[in-house]
């Protein structure tokens, strides 16, 4: 049990001993891959063998960082298959550590039914922290933090979405779900038609990368902007502020177009892709933002 507690929560030396046998719960970057953790590494390192969603994904993964272990295939089509198989190997003693794509297993992802196995069977079960898209996500919305629900993916029709959202319209709590890109107008749209257009709410996408990009405003700016898009792209979590009919009205940042344009290009994006993203952030046509800035521009001389 002493081995076990150090595996758990570490000791003087942590990385000079083996690790315990266990299934080890492991998170992995959801986009950058300097978000995986040094103690994720190490175990990632001293398992017998890894369990992956897609083994080709995880792959890349350690081949970046120069793992060589074993992979065996765990995902939506095949986990309660290969539970056994894994069980039967934790019961033997071995140390497996379970990956998905991206983020924590079995959060909107495989793994929940093999945890639940190991669970049963008195398996050591050991989270391994790290990257999450709904606790990044939620961190920078600027909606409430006291109180949420992630509810995973809302169901793909329409009826079905509504029905869904509907169950949650009264409540308190900010909502955080997860949504695909082609989905996304569709799912925003029924959001408006349940919790009304000027409700609160964030869109992030594509959290950790390159293109990372929060959108902040009503449920009705957030149609807007991404109606006027000719091509959605990337992951994307959508947060709903809950009910509280305390609070005001939501309006607009105050923020100038000046300070918005300084924080863009902080960022590194070049003077037009800035713009283009503070036309998106709008719900208004580039030309119009661009016009604003050569008059900005202009007052500035």
């Amino acid at each position: 049990m002493a081995r076990e507690a150090d595996a758990r929560h570490g000791g003087e030396n942590p990385t000079e001993r083996p690790l315990a046998p266990g299934l080890y719960i492991v998170a992995t970057p959801i986009g950058n891959l300097e978000d995986i953790t040094l103690r994720a590494l190490r175990v990632l390192r001293g398992v017998d063998r890894i369990a992956c969603e897609d083994t080709r994904q995880t792959q890349k993964l350690l081949s970046h960082f120069g793992i060589a272990v074993p992979t065996v295939s765990c995902h939506a089509h095949n986990e309660r298959q290969r539970s056994d198989e894994l069980i039967a190997s934790l019961q033997a003693g071995a140390r497996i550590a379970l990956v998905s794509d991206a983020g924590m297993p079995g959060i909107s992802d495989p793994g929940a039914h093999l945890v639940a196995q190991a669970v049963a069977a008195g398996i050591p079960v050991i989270p391994i922290p790290g990257a999450s898209a709904v606790v990044s996500a939620l961190a920078a919305s600027g909606l409430d933090t006291a109180s949420f629900l992630f509810v995973g993916f809302a169901p793909p029709r329409s009826g079905e979405r509504r029905s869904f959202f509907e169950k949650f319209r009264e409540g308190p709590a900010t909502l955080v779900f997860y949504e695909a890109p082609h989905r996304i107008l569709e799912a925003l749209r029924d959001a408006v038609e349940i919790f009304g257009g000027d409700r609160r709410a964030v869109l992030a996408r594509e959290i950790t990368k390159l293109h990372e990009e929060f959108l902040r405003g009503t449920l009705a700016d957030l149609e807007k902007s991404l109606a006027s898009r000719d091509l959605l792209r990337g992951e994307m979590t959508l947060m709903i502020a809950g009910n509280d009919p305390s609070q005001p009205a939501y309006t607009a940042p105050s923020a100038s177009l000046r300070e918005r344009m300084a924080l863009c290009l902080a960022e590194g994006l070049e003077e037009q892709a800035a713009l283009k993203r503070i036309a998106r952030e709008r719900g208004v046509a580039k030309s119009e933002v661009y016009r604003e800035w050569q008059r900005e521009q202009g007052r500035r001389k």
